[in-house]
């Protein structure tokens, strides 16, 4: 899952960035709210954790333009504001949670969670991600193909993760590269159809099809029925 921290607390984006790398969670900061909102509206994360008190654009007006936009990311916004209106005005600019300042880490973890559940549209389990007889442990890192465990380099879980929290979807190179790499500097487009190749050939097992369908002019699908 990656995740969004949009905060100017240098220190408290270490310790989240930091409890959440720990989680196997992909993290991405931003420390004002004009860059955070740059990245926001890229649509590739899928849970924002926004503070309410920014320098540049504060969070309710990141949250509001997230929704225009139509972004589908889970915003968990952070604030000291306890009132009653100001928990209303937050979730009206359209974040999804709200969380108070002081807070426990585990509360932040379980919310995330609970967010990427939402956003995904998984249900039970969060650890586990299903598709067909595909399945990856997000707890332990582990990846299987029915009986068959799949040795896969970070890159390649990366990309397996991203296609199958969208099975039966297209997902564009371009979508695919800001998922994967991020916002890594000199990454080609090519490396896509490379990593595609290489996770086709992990996954390839004798007697089944192949899961991952590349749509001409368009991108590639994980095809859950074949999976």
């Amino acid at each position: 899952m990656r995740v969004l921290v949009i905060e100017d607390d240098v220190r408290l984006t270490k310790l989240i960035a930091q409890i959440l790398t720990d989680e196997h969670f992909a993290v991405d900061v931003a420390g004002d709210g004009e860059n955070g909102l740059n990245l926001a509206l890229r649509g590739v994360h899928d849970v924002a954790i926004i503070d309410w008190m920014l320098p540049g654009r504060d969070g309710p007006s990141i949250c509001r333009q997230m929704r225009e936009a139509k972004v589908k990311t889970g915003v968990l916004m952070l604030t000291a504001r306890g009132q009653m209106e100001d928990r209303v005005a937050g979730l009206e600019s359209g974040a999804d949670d709200y969380l108070i300042k002081p807070f426990a880490f585990d509360e932040l973890l379980a919310r995330v969670r609970a967010l990427g559940r939402r956003v995904s549209g998984q249900s039970g389990n969060f650890t586990e991600l299903r598709a067909g007889n595909l399945v990856l442990d997000l707890h332990s890192r582990r990846a299987r193909r029915g009986d068959k465990t799949l040795e896969l380099t970070k890159t390649e879980w990366a990309l397996l993760e991203y296609l199958m929290r969208h099975p039966d979807q297209v997902l564009t190179q371009n979508n695919i590269l800001e998922y994967v790499w991020s916002y890594e500097k000199d990454i080609q487009s090519s490396m896509v159809a490379v990593y595609i190749s290489y996770l086709r050939g992990k996954l390839n097992v004798p007697g089944q099809r192949d899961p991952i369908e590349t749509v001409r002019g368009m991108g590639y699908r994980l095809v859950s029925a074949h999976a």
